[in-house]
């Protein structure tokens, strides 16, 4: 196996590993009930937020060293690749779950799905804009929140207009989350009709809809691109010019 191909599956397991870890705690928050709809959604909401400053996001030079060669588009193959790898194994897993002959509560189960592939687009997206010359200002927690926003509404960040960044943070960001985590619910609910349930069906949805989000933030992206060999190199690497 190549290092590529190794790194690659690493990753698809970290994820997995992300995803269950943050679904434990979705299951704890929502599995004692919550008083209303805007409840349960404020509930997921804080989750994902608390959770973004935690995702290991790798900057251009590790991807750099951990995938040689690629140019910007082939990388960002790799990466969407990962991430639609990754937001399947989680639906297949909730999917399969649901068929059990008493299933868990599905409320929480449906919870767990939503943080679990948030985290993993959350780290696509921040990626994305790691190879692609767009890194958000600020420190780390600055920048969780602004690929959040970025993720809430499906596109890639502006850093030559602040109010893009800004507009992240506070009551905008909980309110777009609201509404990305509500969508999102409602879009995957007919999947969890029995006669619908299964891992196929958790798969075929979430990699479809990590597919979309790619295309849409690498639209973004692109109008935006830092020049190729601007960027920084793989750690120890020599830049040509």
């Amino acid at each position: 196996m190549n290092a590529a191909r190794r790194d690659g599956h690493v990753e698809r397991g970290r994820a997995a590993s992300l995803a269950v870890a943050c679904g434990r705690g979705a299951k704890a928050a929502t599995g004692r009930g919550s008083a209303s709809v805007r409840a349960g959604l404020t509930t997921i909401v804080e989750r994902i937020i608390a959770n973004a400053p935690r995702v290991p996001v790798r900057d251009l030079a590790t991807l750099r060293r951990q995938f040689p060669g690629l140019g910007p588009e082939e990388l960002a193959d790799k990466l969407v690749a990962g991430a639609v790898n990754g937001t399947s194994t989680v639906g297949a897993g909730v999917g399969a779950a649901a068929m059990l002959p008493v299933p868990p509560a599905m409320p929480a189960e449906l919870a767990a799905e939503i943080i679990g592939v948030a985290s993993i687009e959350f780290k696509l997206v921040a990626e994305l804009h790691e190879v692609y010359g767009v890194r958000a200002p600020g420190g780390t927690a600055q920048r969780a929140m602004a690929y959040l926003g970025a993720w809430s509404q499906e596109r890639g960040i502006d850093v030559a207009v602040p109010a893009t960044v800004n507009a992240a943070f506070g009551v905008q960001l909980r309110r777009e989350l609201r509404q990305q985590v509500m969508k999102r619910s409602f879009r995957n609910l007919p999947g969890l009709a029995p006669f619908m349930i299964g891992a196929v069906a958790g798969a075929t949805m979430n990699r479809r809809d990590t597919r979309k989000l790619a295309r849409k933030v690498r639209k973004d992206l692109r109008a935006r691109q830092t020049p190729w060999e601007a960027l920084p190199p793989a750690d120890g690497a020599v830049q040509t010019t």
